[in-house]
């Protein structure tokens, strides 16, 4: 599996490259700065790109836009963002640019095996969502808005959705029935007025896109 990454502090950077290729993927390009984020993506076209919010040279949302950017020349390019803290601003546009997406809080590198597999689930099309980033996107709802018809259990059954975990999964974490999650999620979808689909992936990713919407 190809991977390019975009991080400029040495440390972490050296650290991804050697974790990633320590568990079989081949890293391609690690750049440390924007402007050279675009024609690299674009040169390569990595199965996955794991992308750092700021970026030099202005340090603010350079990598985001970056990745953007470089998804208009390659629809659909797999990006993991990476961020020390939960932007708003940036998860809204992530998730409204198309394409598999996922968006993880810095220290949640630390634990190997879930940032491998959210790797992983962003190449094969998935999503990959820290939890207190759904938290916030739910948070930022008001009653007004369609999320605020959804139930409390309702809103715990979307926000793992959110993080990618199948129903199976779901129903493990609720100490719930399969059958009962099954019937949450298509409550969620109804009062959400999304149309229903058997792409999990893609079910999830159109509910992230609504909730990011203003």
């Amino acid at each position: 599996m190809r991977v390019l990454i975009a991080e400029d502090h040495a440390l972490l950077r050296d650290g991804l490259i050697r974790l990633l290729e320590a568990h079989d993927f081949e890293v391609v390009e690690a750049v440390d700065n924007g402007p050279r984020l675009v024609p690299a993506l674009v040169e390569h076209r990595p199965d996955v790109a794991v992308v750092d919010v700021r970026l030099p040279p202005t340090f603010t949302d350079e990598g985001l836009r970056a990745a953007v950017e470089a998804r208009k020349q390659v629809p659909g390019l797999p990006i993991l963002v990476l961020s020390q803290y939960v932007e708003q601003l940036y998860a809204r546009e992530l998730l409204t640019g198309g394409g598999a997406v996922g968006y993880l809080l810095k220290d949640r590198v630390s634990n190997v095996a879930d940032f491998l597999d959210s790797v992983r689930r962003v190449a094969g099309g998935g999503t990959a969502m820290d939890p207190d980033v759904i938290g916030q996107l739910l948070a930022r709802n008001t009653r007004d808005e369609p999320i605020g018809r959804l139930t409390p259990r309702e809103s715990e059954v979307l926000g793992l959705m959110a993080e990618g975990r199948s129903n199976a999964a779901i129903a493990s974490a609720l100490f719930v029935t399969e059958k009962a999650v099954s019937k949450h999620t298509n409550n969620i979808f109804a009062k959400l007025d999304l149309p229903p689909s058997e792409d999990d992936n893609r079910r999830v990713m159109a509910v992230l896109q609504y909730l990011s919407a203003r």
